[in-house]
């Protein structure tokens, strides 16, 4: 699985990719506040590039659920305002660093004006069921696309996720966000199973145990599980103690099969993901 993404090619058979977490936002559920400003949203995304990330993942709506852990969950914000807070970000990135930038949106309008200034990643959390011209969008401008898996939206998903079979309902859905994104032309898609979105703690365990099976859809797949409230969960722990949770489950992700892990700390789980890599070389030696 090779892609070229800013005219870099990118084998994510080789080993696994890590990309950075930026959230430009006051209420994200991990480190909502800290980088609202843009140029502490910079400053922190260049410490990302230095810490390994190889992609940088640029949001400007958290999608945090309403549940016991957040409360009421993120409140939804205007196209304009969602703009305001990802363009200039994304604008000067894009000229202090060589590291592909993603924009973290399910909006095919701010999915086009990120792309206009330098974005070349579209991460959309609703694989393509928010908003029917995203596709179109990417493809437009020759971008990759990454898919998530999402049940509900993010004020309902974690009222009461249900599943008669996770994974497969899950492999579904991807399946055909994939093939809405091939009707487009699309030739790049990452999959992500959606870890935390639409799933309570035995959906998102049991889909990390079964990435595996994911191999067989033929895209790179991408996980999420960085700081999430299932890590919580099994760890009684609050936002701040889990990143050894982390670490864990980014650990057995690529074990799995994961290529891509999506992560707030970036300097620990590059080691985590180098060391891993290094253990699975070796067995195949």
């Amino acid at each position: 699985m090779i892609f070229t993404i800013k005219e870099k090619k990118y084998n994510f058979s080789e080993r696994t990719f890590v990309m950075g977490v930026v959230n430009v936002t006051p209420d994200s559920f991990c480190d909502g506040g800290k980088y609202f400003k843009k140029e502490d949203a910079i400053s922190h995304a260049l410490q990302l590039v230095k810490e390994g990330a190889d992609f940088l993942d640029i949001g400007g709506e958290s999608t945090r659920p309403k549940s016991v852990s957040y409360g009421e969950g993120a409140t939804e914000i205007s196209f304009d305002e969602e703009l305001n807070r990802v363009i200039p970000v994304i604008e000067e990135l894009q000229n202090l660093t060589e590291i592909p930038i993603s924009i973290d949106t399910y909006k095919s309008k701010v999915a086009e004006e990120a792309l206009k200034v330098g974005a070349t990643i579209v991460n959309d959390i609703s694989g393509f069921t928010f908003d029917s011209e995203m596709p179109k969008i990417i493809s437009k401008y020759n971008a990759t696309a990454i898919v998530m898996h999402i049940q509900g939206t993010p004020k309902t998903m974690q009222m009461n996720p249900n599943y008669e079979n996770v994974v497969s309902e899950v492999y579904s859905f991807l399946e055909s966000s994939i093939e809405k994104g091939k009707h487009f032309g699309l030739e790049q898609i990452i999959i992500d199973p959606g870890i935390g979105f639409g799933k309570n703690l035995i959906h998102n365990l049991t889909l990390i145990q079964n990435l595996t099976k994911f191999k067989t859809l033929n895209c790179p797949i991408m996980i999420g599980t960085s700081n999430k409230s299932f890590i919580g969960q099994v760890l009684n722990a609050k936002i701040e103690e889990r990143k050894f949770g982390t670490a864990a489950s980014v650990a057995v992700s690529i074990v799995n099969g994961t290529n891509i892990v999506r992560v707030h700390n970036v300097n620990e789980m590059v080691q985590v993901s180098k060391i891993v890599d290094a253990i699975l070389i070796a067995k195949e030696k």
